[in-house]
């Protein structure tokens, strides 16, 4: 949907306050789950199988010059933004339901043909958003569905994403999204900021505690 997103959606305009944080959820109460979204779990295994798909096709794509060691360093907060575009994928989806957008494969193929001619070829797409976006070549259909539906949830929002008030409006729909499927993350990856729809940092308790001490 956008570069921010990519952290993250990767939308062409720039996308991807102060609701109060969502409680999070710890292993006690869902048992294996990085995330719960809607009611529905998105477990430690699934996440770490997305990040696996990932590390192996960067390492097929530098396996000839051996920068695979560099590409993870790069990388590193890898975990945390695959759950992040997880979540934010669910959160889209939702808003773009609530709004009557639908997306079909005959776009999804349309704009992959697209983007193929403009890159020199679908070799090239798949390795430009694996370098870009971390988005492995069997993904890429998926996150065209994602970016379909963020430009049509725009146009339906009557919101330009080029202007503030436009990208405004789109997340103010992803915020209601957000709160309307509750979402809890696991501590271990921090907590989800509602008004913000993204994934932050928890703080560690003895800095609130230090800081009223303060």
């Amino acid at each position: 949907m956008h570069r921010r997103r990519r952290t993250a959606l990767a939308l062409s305009a720039a996308l991807l306050t102060a609701a109060p944080l969502l409680t999070a959820c710890g292993d006690e109460a869902h048992p294996g789950a990085a995330a719960v979204v809607g009611g529905e779990r998105i477990t430690v295994a699934q996440l770490q199988s997305r990040v696996q798909e990932v590390r192996a096709a960067q390492q097929s794509a530098t396996e000839k010059s051996g920068q695979y060691a560099q590409v993870v360093e790069k990388t590193g907060g890898l975990t945390r933004d695959t759950l992040q575009s997880l979540v934010l994928d669910r959160v889209l989806h939702r808003a773009a339901a609530d709004a009557g957008v639908h997306v079909s494969r005959k776009e999804v193929q349309g704009l992959r043909g697209n983007l193929e001619k403009q890159a020199g070829g679908a070799k090239a797409l798949e390795a430009g958003w694996l370098q870009q976006y971390n988005i492995p070549a069997s993904r890429i259909d998926e996150s065209l569905r994602t970016e379909i539906e963020a430009q049509k949830l725009y146009s339906k929002l009557g919101a330009d994403p080029n202007t503030a008030q436009g990208q405004a409006a789109f997340w103010k729909a992803l915020s209601k999204a957000s709160q309307e499927l509750e979402i809890n993350l696991n501590p271990r990856y921090g907590k989800w900021d509602v008004q913000k729809s993204r994934r932050v940092d928890a703080k560690p308790p003895w800095l609130h505690t230090t800081k009223q001490q303060a």
